[in-house]
């Protein structure tokens, strides 16, 4: 007949915070061992993809992790930089069109 095993936390449903695996420890009992629950990573406000270079925890364990983990040393953190470039690349080709709008009417 197979062993009993009981549970170790006094919650006994079975719910996504009470995830539990069998292991038999070394002493040949098996014991639940319970699991965390997995972390996702930071997502971009705009586009909904993950950001790069910040690590994925769940949200109490960003309390212990360096400063470095926690942000990136780029602009806009890595997270709308195509379209600052695009807005940058904007303003200066309008400032080249007025240029040339303006040489072109003092030639006349």
């Amino acid at each position: 007949m197979a062993q009993r095993v009981t549970l170790r936390k006094r919650q006994p449903y079975n719910t996504t915070s009470n995830r539990r695996r069998i292991v038999k420890t070394p002493g040949g009992v098996l014991r639940y061992h319970h699991i965390k629950k997995l972390a996702t990573a930071p997502k971009c406000g705009d586009c909904g993809s993950k950001l790069s270079g910040i690590v994925a925890l769940r949200p109490r364990e960003y309390a212990t992790v360096s400063k470095p983990n926690k942000n990136v040393n780029r602009a806009y953190g890595g997270s709308r930089v195509v379209r600052a470039f695009l807005v940058e690349e904007a303003k200066v080709v309008k400032k080249v069109i007025k240029s040339q709008q303006k040489a072109a009417s003092g030639r006349k």
